[in-house]
């Protein structure tokens, strides 16, 4: 797909490390031009993209973020959501402050991202959203009631939102990854305990018995946001290496 977004102006929240990283490097080799919002000022650090500081739970702080760095750019005509946080925990030990974080940032954060996105994008005379859930958000797993609740929510927000925005040009999508060696699956294994074997565990559940490349899930994300897809919105888009169909 060489040039595949040659001219697009996409925004990426949640890019600095991880699948919004990856998302990030294979854009720019498509001929995008591309905007980082990240909480995190560190891991902006070598990132060859204008980017802000901005946690997207904090609505003034996110609001002017995304009308800077659509100035940088200008305008909008894509946006990603990469933002998320995982939570590994019995209900037992779920605190109110746990949960409250994690819908914060994976379902409400969204929210608040495409309402400060979606005036930009109209005003280019449309564009598209992929919003990044997870496969947790089709198909359960154990010890993640909270992230697999915010998760299958993040999916029904953006497809009510796909039939909402439809009229103004704007496609909404979803991408649902399976396990993605990123920094979020690390911190889900206990260092205690025996690593490989929790890494197996994890990739046992998987027709294809392996963990992805972040830019596997790049790849899927870049297709929903070129042209290749103009005929595909509200879609939730499992990248799983089959957990989901078996």
């Amino acid at each position: 797909m060489s040039g595949a977004l040659t001219g697009r102006r996409i925004l990426i929240a949640g890019g600095a490390q991880g699948i919004g990283r990856a998302t990030v490097a294979r854009f720019l080799a498509e001929g995008a031009r591309v905007a980082v919002i990240d909480r995190d000022a560190a891991a902006l650090d070598g990132l060859v993209a204008p980017a802000t500081v901005a946690d997207i739970t904090d609505s003034a702080a996110l609001g002017a973020a995304v009308a800077e760095l659509a100035g940088t750019l200008g305008g909008l005509d894509g946006l990603v959501n990469c933002a998320g946080l995982d939570l590994v925990a019995a209900l037992d030990d779920i605190t109110d402050e746990d949960w409250d974080r994690l819908i914060a940032v994976n379902l409400t954060g969204a929210m608040k991202l495409c309402r400060a996105a979606v005036p930009h994008l109209r005003q280019a005379g449309g564009g598209t959203i992929v919003n990044l859930s997870s496969g947790a958000g089709l198909v359960p797993l154990r010890l993640r009631s909270g992230y697999a609740a915010s998760k299958a929510g993040l999916q029904m927000f953006s497809k009510s939102l796909a039939l909402e925005l439809a009229d103004s040009g704007i496609r909404v999508n979803v991408v649902c990854p399976g396990a993605v060696d990123t920094p979020l699956l690390r911190s889900s294994i206990d260092p205690a305990g025996d690593v490989e074997a929790q890494l197996q565990a994890v990739r046992d559940r998987y027709a294809l018995r392996r963990i992805a490349d972040p830019a596997e899930i790049a790849a899927a994300i870049l297709w929903l946001t070129s042209g290749e897809s103009s005929y595909v919105t509200g879609v939730a888009l499992a990248v799983d290496g089959g957990r989901t169909f078996h």
